[in-house]
């Protein structure tokens, strides 16, 4: 038997390691509530704004649309938004509803940060497009907010997770009750 220093600890208070694995585990959830709170603030915003749903006007998606078109980095994309701007209004909206839902509760959530992601890149390539300095531009700063997100998904505080767990469990159950006939 060897002697030596023990490196185990009774005294019930958490190990640095302990608090790492925890602090590593929990890192994108913050960004993960944020993204969702503010994407489905953002698509309630234009759900019920009056005025942004209209194909022209002052504060309509239409206007906006046409203001950004001949600065935008790809005018097709504007062009074919200004063939329905009503539709597209609700299209952005809905999607951003859905995104921020889906990430918030951790549902599919590599396919919502996907969903974030294309969002943000078509906002970012045509309405802030052409933002100077660049970085004074929200949507690009938000489209790399989501690439972690697409990586990781939603680990911890989920639906994913609660369903991982389900399958796993159901799987390990009908493995069980295989061995035993």
């Amino acid at each position: 038997m060897a002697h030596g220093i023990r490196t185990d600890s009774h005294t019930g208070h958490p190990r640095r390691d302990d608090w790492r694995q925890s602090a590593t585990r929990y890192a994108l959830l913050p960004l993960r509530i944020f993204l969702g709170v503010t994407f489905i603030y953002a698509g309630l915003d234009k759900l019920t704004d009056s005025s942004f749903m209209r194909a022209d006007g002052t504060g309509s998606i239409g206007e906006m649309m046409e203001g950004v078109r001949d600065i935008s980095a790809i005018p097709a994309l504007v062009d074919l938004s200004l063939k329905n701007p009503v539709g597209f209004g609700y299209a952005i909206a809905l999607g951003e509803l859905a995104v921020g839902i889906g990430t918030l509760l951790g549902l599919f959530a590599r396919i919502a940060a996907l969903g974030g992601v294309l969002i943000s890149l078509s906002l970012w390539l045509t309405v802030s497009w052409s933002t100077e300095p660049y970085y004074y531009g929200n949507d690009l700063v938000y489209l790399m907010a989501w690439l972690p997100l697409v990586l990781a998904g939603a680990s911890v505080l989920s639906l994913d997770a609660l369903l991982a767990a389900r399958r796993r469990n159901s799987w390990g159950s009908a493995r069980h009750s295989a061995s035993e006939h």
